[in-house]
């Protein structure tokens, strides 16, 4: 069974985001093709990037970062939770994902966006950064908007077809989860 994580993408105190993260792992439990695990990058206190080797190395000398490493290793798959700020993602979660390499590498992607304009820009911001780490990011993906799906823009209301584009993003992220697990172990026979 594929184990995805639910990556709450920001830190800022009072965010949206620990709803919206709350909301998509209470969904996707409900399922049964895959575990699913809420990761909140606020509980790893990560720095700006601290490490004196480039992540492609895989030579860590920071706890933190041998932490994050760990929790992140032990997935098949992510789901993004993302706001979008200024026209892309947060800075906490590029630091948090610019810390490692090898363990995002030839896994699949989902994106919950929101914001004003239901976090389009930052979902195609975040699937420049996923390419280039080697995750295949998922079509589906659902949009929550500020406007339409929060009340007085902080508290999660989301409209009744949003389930649904949650559910369709799950269903392309566990299919491709499955078959990215199997290029990993090609590539671990080969090693």
């Amino acid at each position: 069974m594929m184990n995805i994580g639910i990556i709450i993408g920001s830190t800022r105190p009072g965010r949206n985001g620990e709803s919206v993260g709350r909301w998509v792992h209470e969904i996707a439990s409900g399922r049964s093709d895959a575990r699913f695990e809420l990761v909140d990058i606020a509980d790893y206190r990560l720095p700006l990037f601290d490490e004196p080797m480039s992540p492609i190395m895989g030579q860590y000398s920071k706890d933190h970062t041998v932490a994050w490493s760990k929790k992140i290793a032990e997935f098949d798959g992510y789901v993004f939770v993302t706001p979008e700020y200024n026209k892309s993602i947060p800075g906490a979660l590029k630091n948090a994902i610019d810390f490692l390499y090898h363990e995002w590498n030839n896994k699949a992607a989902g994106i919950v966006a929101y914001g004003g304009g239901g976090g389009s820009r930052a979902a195609e911001a975040l699937r420049l950064i996923l390419g280039e780490l080697m995750v295949a990011d998922v079509r589906a993906q659902v949009g929550l908007s500020l406007h339409a799906d929060f009340e007085n823009y902080t508290v999660l209301k989301p409209g009744a077809h949003q389930e649904a584009a949650v559910h369709a993003m799950l269903d392309q992220l566990v299919s491709w989860s499955e078959a990215l697990h199997t290029v990993r172990e090609k590539e671990k026979a080969h090693a």
